[in-house]
């Protein structure tokens, strides 16, 4: 379930245009979820636009998020999906919370092979 999850997260996000797409597996450093992805969109618009996509997508196979946070600002967006935490950036709050560093132990996920074709 998680890997589809994961990879229809991913699928979603790189459709409708993320920047900077990546997850890692946090599964061995911390029982909260399996999985964050991180994403990056150019400003407030799209962060609400990319999550906005995401809910109604995976909301299609009855999926939806445990909660959420972050729309009324828009600088991060989180969609708790339980096994897959997604955190949606502006450009400038991802560089200065900057997730990857934080999470240093996790393991990157190749998620090559669930984005869009060019």
């Amino acid at each position: 379930m998680e890997t589809s999850l994961l990879a229809s997260i991913v699928h979603s996000l790189d459709k409708h245009k993320a920047d900077e797409l990546t997850a890692l597996d946090v599964s061995s450093l911390t029982s909260i979820t399996d999985y964050f992805v991180i994403a990056t969109g150019t400003g407030a618009t799209q962060v609400r636009s990319l999550a906005d996509y995401l809910e109604e997508e995976l909301g299609r196979e009855d999926i939806r998020p445990l909660r959420s946070e972050g729309y009324q600002t828009a600088d991060w967006i989180t969609l708790d999906y339980a096994d897959v935490i997604v955190h949606i950036f502006r450009r400038e709050t991802r560089e200065f919370y900057d997730l990857e560093r934080l999470w240093t132990d996790a393991t990157p996920v190749d998620i090559r092979p669930y984005m869009v074709e060019s």
